[in-house]
C-alpha cells in the first residue's frame, strides 16, 4: 500500500512539473512567435514594441500588453493598444491564425494625409473594441513606405480583405481633425454603439451605428463660423470594401467594368446647427446600389491635379481637374439618393423640403425637389415639384472649364447640361401688390442636339397671374373687372434631317376669359447647319429656308368684347358704335389687301364676321403660291404685310 502511495505521489509530481514545463513551453514559444512578428515591423525601418505577453494554454488566451508601432513614412501612421487580450487562439492551418474572441482596450490610430502640400492630421481613439469569430492570415502585413493618401487607403483596404470576423462591436470612437494653417479646419467627432457583422473578403453585410456627433469649425470669406450636430440610426447593407479600392489601383486604369461598393446606406435623423443661428434638420438620408466603374473614376488622378491650397491654378490646370472631375461623375453610379424630411431654420425664416432626390448613371441622372415651403420678404413661396431632367453632371464640369466660350456659347451649353426640366403647382409673391403667380404644371423639355443647339422641343404650361396695374396694356382687362389672368400653352417644335422640314407644332395659347389660339407653321429646305452658335453663318444659309403653309385658328373667350369696350372708352362712344367702327376700320383696310390678293377679301369678311359676333372661332390658312424665301417674307411683313400676303393663298372661316 505504501509503494502504491509513494508511485502516485511521484506520478502526480512528475505531472505537475510537466504541466509547468508544458506551460513554460508554451510561453516561450508564443512569446518567441510575437516578438518575431514586431521584427518584422522594425527589419523594414518601423518602430514597433510591446510590453508584457502572457499566454494560457488550457484557456488559449493570449494577452499583450502595451502594443505601439509607427511606419516609416512621413508623416507617420501609429497605432497605439494598451491592452490586447484573445480568446480561443487557434491556428486553422500553417498560413492562418484564428480567435473566438479579441477584446482590444485604450486603442489610439493617428495618421496625417497631405494633398497638394496641406496636411490633414486624424486621431481616432477607441476605448473598447470586440472583434468575434476573428481569422487572418499568420504572416503580418508590410506597411507601406509611403504616407499619401491612397497609399494608406489602399493598405488599409488590402489589410482588411484579408480579415474574416463573425462580428466587431466598438461602443464608443472619437475622432480629432486637425489642418496645416493653409486649410483652416479643425472637429472633432464621437460615434456611439458601432457594430459591423458577416466580415469577410473585404465585404460587410451590415454595419451600425446608433448615433454619431460632430463640432468643428470653419473658415469663409475670413468668416469663422463653428457647427455642432447629431446622427442617429446609421445603416449600411452590403459594403465591398475590394470595389472601393479599384478606383485607388492603376492597374484597373483601363478596366471598364462596374463594381458594386454598397447595396444601401441609410440614416436616421441629421440635426446640424452654426454659431451664426442657423439650424438644419434631416429627417432620413438613404443612398442605394452606388457602383463605380475605374475607368472614368481614378482618384490618384482627380487628386494629383487638385491645386495646392490657397493657391490660384493656371488655365491649363483648371481644365484638366475639370476633366477630372467629369470623369468622376461618368464612372459613378447611384441608385438612388434622397434625403426627406429637411427644415432649415434661418434668420430670414423657415425653409422646408419634403425630399431631394437624385440620381447619376454614367455622368447623366435626373434631380428632383418635393414639397418646398419657404418664406421670403414679400410672401411665401411653394412648390409640389421641380425636377431637372437628364442632368450631364459630366458635361457641366467640362462646360465650367470652357472659360474661352464667349457668353452666347455659354448660354447654349446649357441645352448639353440639362435635358428639361418641370414644376408644378409653384406659389410665389408677385411684386409687391400682395398678391401671388401661381404654375399648376410647367414642362420644358429638348433633344436632338445638333452641336448646342436643339432640334426638338415642347413647352406645355399652366400660369395663373396677377394683372399688373402698372402696365398700361393691361388697363382694357382691369377696366372689364379682370384682375387675375389664367395662361395655358402647348407649344413644340422639330425638325426632321432626311426632309430638311421644320414645323412649329403644337402652337397652342389660351388666355382666360380673352381668347384660345392654336397654329401650325412650317418650313422648308432648312438645312443642319443653320443650327450654330455662328450668327453671320446662320444667316447666310437662311436664305435658302422656304416658308410652308401656315395655319390659325382663333377662339374668342371674351377677347372681342375687351377690345370693343376698350375702344369704346377711349372714344367715348357706346360698344355699338365702337364695334361697327372697328368692323369699318377692318373693311377699309382688307381693301389694300384685296388689291394685291383677291383671297383677302374672304379673309377680311370672316374677320369681320368674328368681329360683329362674339364667341366664334376664326380660322385662317395660308398656302404658298410658289416658293417663299422664309427671310424675304419676314422683311414684307415689316414694310408691306400686303405684299407678303400675296405670296399665298389665303382661306378663312367662321363659325361658333
Amino acid at each position: 500500500m505504501v509503494k502504491i502511495l509513494a508511485g502516485l505521489i511521484a506520478a502526480l509530481v512528475l505531472a505537475v512539473a510537466g504541466y509547468f514545463g508544458f506551460e513554460s513551453y508554451l510561453q516561450h514559444r508564443v512569446a518567441t512567435e510575437v516578438e518575431a512578428a514586431f521584427e518584422q515591423f522594425r527589419s523594414a525601418g518601423a518602430k514597433a514594441s510591446h510590453g508584457k505577453i502572457s499566454y494560457d494554454p488550457w484557456k488559449r488566451t493570449l494577452a499583450i500588453a502595451n502594443i505601439a508601432s509607427e511606419s516609416t513614412g512621413q508623416p507617420p501612421l501609429s497605432l497605439k493598444i494598451a491592452t490586447l487580450t484573445a480568446s480561443g487562439v487557434g491556428q486553422p492551418d500553417a498560413a492562418r491564425i484564428s480567435a473566438d474572441l479579441i477584446e482590444a482596450a485604450g486603442v489610439e490610430i493617428s495618421f496625417a494625409i497631405i494633398l497638394n502640400g496641406s496636411q490633414l492630421q486624424y486621431t481616432y481613439k477607441v476605448p473598447k473594441l470586440l472583434l468575434a469569430g476573428y481569422a487572418s492570415p499568420r504572416q503580418p502585413p508590410q506597411l507601406p513606405a509611403s504616407a499619401s493618401a491612397i497609399d494608406l487607403y489602399r493598405f488599409a483596404i488590402a489589410q482588411f480583405a484579408r480579415v474574416t470576423a463573425s462580428s466587431v462591436t466598438v461602443p464608443s470612437l472619437s475622432a480629432v481633425v486637425k489642418s496645416s494653417a493653409n486649410i483652416p479646419f479643425a472637429g472633432e467627432f464621437t460615434y456611439s454603439g458601432v457594430a459591423m457583422q458577416g466580415i469577410e473578403d473585404g465585404k460587410i453585410a451590415t454595419a451600425t451605428v446608433d448615433k454619431a456627433s460632430l463640432a468643428y469649425n470653419t473658415h469663409t470669406a475670413g468668416k469663422t463660423d463653428r457647427l455642432t450636430g447629431t446622427l442617429a440610426n446609421l445603416t449600411l447593407h452590403d459594403l465591398d470594401a475590394t470595389a472601393a479600392a479599384t478606383v485607388l489601383d492603376p492597374e484597373k486604369a483601363n478596366d471598364d467594368r462596374s463594381y458594386r461598393v454598397y447595396r444601401q446606406i441609410a440614416t436616421g435623423a441629421y440635426d446640424v446647427t452654426s454659431q451664426q443661428g442657423v439650424h438644419m434638420h434631416l429627417d432620413r438620408i438613404a443612398v442605394d446600389d452606388v457602383e463605380v466603374r475605374p475607368s472614368r473614376l481614378q482618384l490618384p488622378a482627380l487628386l494629383a491635379a487638385i491645386p495646392a491650397a490657397g493657391t490660384t491654378p493656371p488655365p491649363a490646370q483648371a481644365h484638366e481637374m475639370m476633366e477630372k472631375l467629369a470623369g468622376l461623375y461618368e464612372g459613378l453610379r447611384v441608385g438612388n439618393f434622397e434625403i426627406s424630411g429637411i427644415s432649415i431654420d434661418t434668420p430670414q425664416g423657415p425653409i422646408k423640403l419634403s425630399s431631394l432626390r437624385l440620381n447619376i448613371d454614367n455622368g447623366r441622372g435626373d434631380l428632383g425637389l418635393e414639397g418646398l415651403d419657404a418664406r421670403t420678404p414679400k410672401g411665401p413661396l411653394r412648390a409640389e415639384h421641380f425636377a431637372l431632367k437628364s442632368l450631364d453632371l459630366a458635361k457641366l464640369m467640362r462646360v465650367s472649364a470652357s472659360l474661352s466660350n464667349p457668353p452666347s456659347g455659354q448660354a447654349l451649353a446649357l441645352f448639353q447640361v440639362i435635358g428639361g426640366a418641370e414644376l408644378k403647382n409653384f406659389v410665389a409673391p408677385y411684386k409687391d401688390t400682395n398678391k401671388q403667380v401661381s404654375i399648376d404644371s410647367f414642362s420644358f423639355d429638348w433633344g436632338q442636339l445638333v452641336g448646342p443647339i436643339p432640334t426638338e422641343a415642347h413647352l406645355a404650361a399652366k400660369i395663373s397671374t396677377p394683372v399688373d396695374a402698372s402696365n398700361p396694356a393691361a388697363l382694357p382687362l382691369l377696366a372689364a373687372g379682370i384682375d387675375t389672368v389664367a395662361l395655358g400653352a402647348d407649344l413644340g417644335a422639330a425638325w426632321r434631317e432626311p426632309s430638311g422640314a421644320f414645323a412649329l407644332e403644337p402652337m397652342e395659347v389660351e388666355i382666360g376669359g380673352v381668347l384660345k389660339a392654336s397654329a401650325r407653321l412650317s418650313l422648308a429646305h432648312v438645312p443642319r447647319e443653320v443650327f450654330t452658335p455662328d450668327v453671320q453663318q446662320a444667316a447666310a444659309l437662311a436664305e435658302h429656308i422656304e416658308a410652308g403653309a401656315v395655319e390659325l385658328s382663333l377662339h374668342d373667350l371674351g377677347g372681342v368684347d375687351l377690345l370693343v369696350g376698350q375702344y369704346a372708352r377711349s372714344q367715348s362712344v357706346s360698344r355699338e358704335v365702337a364695334r361697327s367702327a372697328i368692323m369699318e376700320a377692318i373693311k377699309t383696310n382688307g381693301e389694300k389687301a384685296a388689291a394685291a390678293n383677291p383671297d383677302a377679301e374672304g379673309a377680311v369678311e370672316a374677320i369681320t364676321r368674328f368681329i360683329e359676333t362674339p364667341q366664334q372661332t376664326l380660322v385662317l390658312k395660308l398656302t404658298p403660291l410658289g416658293k417663299v424665301p422664309a427671310l424675304k417674307l419676314l422683311q414684307l411683313l415689316k414694310t408691306d404685310p400686303f405684299v407678303a400676303l400675296a405670296q399665298f393663298k389665303i382661306e378663312a372661316s367662321t363659325g361658333l
